[in-house]
Formats: C-alpha cells, sequence, structure tokens
C-alpha cells in the first residue's frame, strides 16, 4: 500500500513539474518574441471593461475600458464607430472591433516602429508608416499590402517590407524617416512628412504630385483642413518651433511654398496640431499650447505651462467646444475652446501619452505603458457649450 501510495505522490510530483516547466518555457518564449519583435500566432488582444475604482466625480473623463496586446509602447491610433487601429512599437498594427471588442487582425512586418496610421474608410485602405515607407493595405483583401509608398514617391507593387523579419534601423539612401501622414477631408489626397517636407499623395491613382516646401527643421506633425473654395489647407508642425499653413489648388504640382508662417514660434519643436473651424491649436515640446485664428492668421491666447511635460497630442471632444490635450507625464486635460480656460483634467495612464483620437462615442489614447485606454466624455455633457 505504502508503494503505491508513494507512486501516486511521485506522479503528481512529476505532473506538477511539468506544468510549471510549461509554464516557465511559455514566459522565457514570450520574453524573447518581445526581444524578437516577434508576436506570436495566438497571442490575440482584447478590448477588456474596466471593472472595481471609479476615477474621481470631478474627473472630466472616465475610463471604461482597455485594448491590451501591443508587446511594446502604443505610437499612434486612429478610429471609426467600429474600428480601432493602434501602431506600436513592435513593429505591429492592430485593428480592433469595437463592438466585440477582439483583436481581429495584425497588420505586420514593418521594418520598425509603427508611427503613423490613417484609415481612408470609403475604400477600405489602411496607411501605416514605419521608417521611410507607407504601407497600403487592403482590409477588404484579408488585410494585404498591394502598395508601398516610399519618402522619396516611388511606388512599389505589393509589400517591399515582406522580406524584413528583424529591426531596420539605417534608411535607405536618398530616402527620410517619415514622422506623420494626414488624409484630407475626402479622402482623395494622403500628405506625408519626410524630413524637411511634406510630399502630396493623389491617391486615386497612388501617385505622387507635389512637396510643401518652407521648414528648415523636420516637419513632425500636420493636419488637414478645408477652406471655403474646398481647397485643402495644410498646417505643418516642425522642430525649428515653427507652425506653417499651405493653401493647395486644384491643379498643384512640384514645389509649394507657404502661404503663412504663424508668428511668434513656440520654443521647442512642434509635436502636434488640431483645427477646429477657424481655430488652430498647436502643442510643443515647450510644455506650452497655442491658440490662433486662421482667418485673421495671428496668435489669439498661449499657456506657456499647459503641461508639466512635452504636449504629445491634441484633439477635440466631437460636438462640443472642448480640447483635449495630453503630455509625456501621462495627464491628459481639458480645455474650453472658446476662452482657452481648463475644464478638468484626469491622469491617463503612469506612461506617456502618444497620441489621441476620438470617434462619435469614445476618446482613445495610445501610451508607452502598452495599452489604450477608451474614454467616455459623458461627464462633460454639463460643462460649456
Amino acid at each position: 500500500m505504502q508503494g503505491t501510495a508513494f507512486s501516486r505522490m511521485e506522479w503528481k510530483s512529476i505532473n506538477l513539474m511539468k506544468k510549471l516547466v510549461q509554464i516557465q518555457t511559455n514566459i522565457i518564449f514570450l520574453s524573447k518574441c518581445k526581444q524578437m519583435d516577434l508576436i506570436p500566432k495566438g497571442l490575440k488582444g482584447l478590448i477588456n471593461p474596466v471593472g472595481g475604482a471609479r476615477s474621481a466625480r470631478t474627473a472630466p473623463l472616465q475610463c471604461i475600458s482597455v485594448a491590451e496586446g501591443h508587446s511594446k509602447p502604443v505610437l499612434c491610433v486612429d478610429a471609426t464607430n467600429e474600428l480601432l487601429f493602434s501602431g506600436s512599437k513592435d513593429r505591429s498594427c492592430k485593428m480592433w472591433n469595437l463592438v466585440t471588442g477582439q483583436d481581429i487582425a495584425s497588420l505586420k512586418g514593418h521594418p520598425n516602429n509603427v508611427v503613423s496610421i490613417k484609415y481612408r474608410s470609403h475604400s477600405g485602405l489602411v496607411f501605416t508608416v514605419s521608417t521611410s515607407y507607407i504601407k497600403v493595405w487592403d482590409i477588404r483583401d484579408s488585410a494585404k499590402c498591394i502598395r508601398t509608398l516610399t519618402s522619396s514617391g516611388q511606388v512599389i507593387s505589393g509589400d517591399a517590407c515582406a522580406g524584413t523579419t528583424t529591426r531596420t534601423i539605417a534608411s535607405v539612401q536618398g530616402e527620410h524617416q517619415i514622422n506623420q501622414i494626414a488624409l484630407n477631408p475626402t479622402g482623395t489626397m494622403l500628405y506625408a512628412a519626410a524630413g524637411n517636407s511634406v510630399r502630396i499623395w493623389e491617391l486615386n491613382r497612388l501617385q505622387p504630385i507635389g512637396k510643401l516646401t518652407g521648414h528648415i527643421g523636420p516637419v513632425m506633425c500636420l493636419t488637414v483642413n478645408q477652406t471655403a473654395s474646398n481647397h485643402d489647407l495644410v498646417v505643418t508642425g516642425s522642430k525649428d518651433h515653427y507652425v506653417k499653413m499651405f493653401e493647395i489648388a486644384d491643379s498643384v504640382v512640384g514645389n509649394v511654398g507657404p502661404t503663412h508662417n504663424f508668428e511668434p514660434p513656440h520654443y521647442d519643436g512642434i509635436e502636434c496640431l488640431a483645427i477646429q473651424g477657424d481655430v488652430l491649436f498647436s502643442g510643443s515640446g515647450d510644455n506650452g499650447i497655442k491658440k490662433w485664428d486662421l482667418e485673421q492668421q495671428e496668435l489669439l491666447q498661449q499657456i506657456p505651462n499647459a503641461h508639466k511635460d512635452w504636449v504629445c497630442a491634441l484633439a477635440f471632444v466631437p460636438g462640443r467646444p472642448m480640447l483635449l490635450s495630453a503630455c509625456r507625464g501621462g495627464v491628459v486635460k481639458v480645455w474650453n475652446v472658446e476662452n482657452f480656460t481648463p475644464v478638468g483634467e484626469i491622469k491617463g495612464h503612469d506612461s506617456p501619452i502618444n497620441a489621441i483620437c476620438t470617434n462619435s462615442k469614445h476618446i482613445f489614447t495610445a501610451s508607452s505603458d502598452l495599452t489604450v485606454k477608451l474614454w467616455s466624455w459623458r461627464r462633460l455633457l454639463n460643462g460649456p457649450t
């Protein structure tokens, strides 16, 4: 009897050791995947509801869920009411179903960090930026990369980065790091900030048609609006501390110079921009935010220390006269657009917030803590009108 009992105990011990070894192997495997920027096929992300502790009643925003699945900092986001796109230092762009909360696709094979994403909903095309490349994905055709655009204006059929298995640091000769892309409101043009200029792409033919020039430092951010005459109005922010404005004529070709240079400049590089109507806001590494009148082309107001760290992201609360700003310290602030006064603030993340976007229901904050948080702004409904 004793022999049988000992044998059973021995088997239990062996099984336990097997489980522990398997767990340890999984941990080592996932750790190696992170180091090598590989995402296991079975590892899917989820948007999980936030339970338990609620933010203070005075907080302007309420975190309702968190998208988790990236293995490195999340650098950029874009969203519709049904889909969320997130780009990361793990060299992937994830596509999330906002209805089911599932990670439904990973757009992979980028040479380095995915620093900017735009979704052209009416055509089903997603544009992702990594180093000097813009990968064009058709998500209607099982998320396939159909073209690769380069900073110098080349168009390559298919995925030019397909053979990239390890992180690529150096740029190809003649190419520049693309820092951000923006679509015009009609989705007919794509603007790509690379080096000291912005390349204009005509999307129906996927062809480059011109460049916006005039900055003496790398263009870090841009945003596009439309004039009363339906021309694209492109605003750019650069490491040269300046914000410039370009009006794009219908027959644009070749180099286009700025129609206005906003004075006075910031004290550091421009990190983010946001336009609503005739009002422009610019956020900078000098911790400040400036409010500009686009029609009069003058500075209306400025808050030199709007945040205690770099202002990394700006966006508007849809349907409300409110501006959102986020900083490297992880704080989100809400401002009244009309008089540029603070409405409230919340510590959104314990790591830098790298990007903000919104849809008609939620605010999304992308952070270096590997997550995207989804926020409700219902508490702002009793705010200024």
